[in-house]
């Protein structure tokens, strides 16, 4: 027995010292110090040895098994050390090729629209007012001049949620809900950017959800005049100072008196083609004076205050600033269309 221990531990040392991965290494771990390996069939016969011949042979094959054991992790550290140089050699980093340069990415164009109307304002002396996007019937429409029943509800086709609640049609309800926090005194001067919701049908020119940038400047003795020059100077700053502007008069239920607000064609500079339908003009936002009855609902005396109110629509704002021609496109996250826009 003694015999084939040292017989079996030459095999072992000599299959250790061929192998040449640390697969075959494991190998040669499992046939001679596994549970069914040659070792352990030789202590399972111990037992037809002499009494006095047992701890030799116990000690001895422990002998054997430690020196497998050894020379195994031996084996091993040395080609963990072989591998590892030969990946640093074939992995050598070139430190003098240039770097590859990291993707940057930029705001969403209308992100950026809406911020550069914001500063715009903000220069003007408003101040940035937000709401919340789903809104109540009585500060959507109500304290809007808009009582049930009322027929210009049909111009804004609604997401109801319950009969009170709904998905917010413009952000006119900021401007109801910060006047009221004022307690009828003035001044208040605002712009209340946000999302807003419509049923609108699918085309080009529409989508159900849209963004909005409104404006509300109440004081004793605001005149339609001041109202002029804040659209002139916004048309000038986000169109070019060559562009003119013109007041129609129009309907509102929350303005009186209301007008659309037009600028002259960029592209025909107001002699008339294509992209204005031959008038010079292009329609641009909604203003007015704001009405007696939403200066009252709000908590403010008409006979002492009054105001003016506008609105207008990022999308269409951009769209005629940078030529696009599908509102769907601010929405679809095409990557080809938004890095157009990055250094705009």
């Amino acid at each position: 027995m003694k015999e084939r221990l040292e017989e079996l531990r030459n095999e072992a040392l000599e299959k250790v010292k061929k192998a040449e991965n640390v697969k075959e290494l494991q190998d040669v771990r499992v046939s001679y110090l596994g549970k069914k390996g040659p070792i352990t069939e030789v202590l399972r016969g111990m037992g037809k040895l002499p009494a006095e011949e047992r701890p030799i042979i116990g000690q001895l094959a422990n002998e054997v098994r430690e020196s497998i054991a050894k020379s195994i992790e031996e084996k091993q550290t040395q080609l963990e050390k072989e591998a590892l140089e030969k990946q640093l050699r074939e992995e050598t980093i070139d430190v003098t090729l240039p770097g590859r340069p990291n993707t940057v990415g930029g705001p969403h164009l209308l992100t950026k629209l809406i911020q550069e109307i914001e500063d715009l304002f903000i220069g003007m002396g408003f101040e940035v007012a937000e709401g919340p996007e789903v809104e109540s019937d009585y500060y959507n429409f109500e304290a809007l001049n808009l009582p049930k029943g009322h027929p210009a509800r049909d111009m804004q086709d609604s997401f109801y949620i319950t009969e009170e609640i709904l998905m917010r049609t413009h952000t006119s309800p900021v401007q109801a809900r910060t006047m009221e926090k004022h307690e009828g005194k003035g001044p208040v001067k605002i712009i209340c950017p946000g999302k807003v919701y419509r049923r609108d049908t699918d085309d080009a020119t529409h989508s159900h959800q849209f963004t909005q940038i409104e404006g509300l400047y109440v004081d004793k003795n605001v005149r339609m005049s001041d109202l002029k020059g804040v659209l002139n100077t916004f048309a000038k700053k986000m169109f070019g100072e060559d562009r003119e502007i013109r007041l129609r008069p129009s309907f509102f239920p929350f303005t009186e008196p209301s007008v659309e607000m037009d600028i002259s064609c960029k592209m025909c500079h107001g002699e008339g083609c294509s992209v204005c339908k031959g008038t010079g003009w292009i329609e641009i936002l909604g203003a007015g004076m704001v009405h007696p009855n939403v200066l009252r609902m709000a908590g403010f005396d008409p006979d002492e205050y009054n105001g003016f109110a506008f609105g207008m629509g990022p999308e269409r704002i951009a769209m005629l600033k940078y030529g696009v021609d599908d509102i769907r496109h601010f929405y679809i996250n095409d990557v080809r269309f938004l890095k157009q826009f990055h250094h705009a």
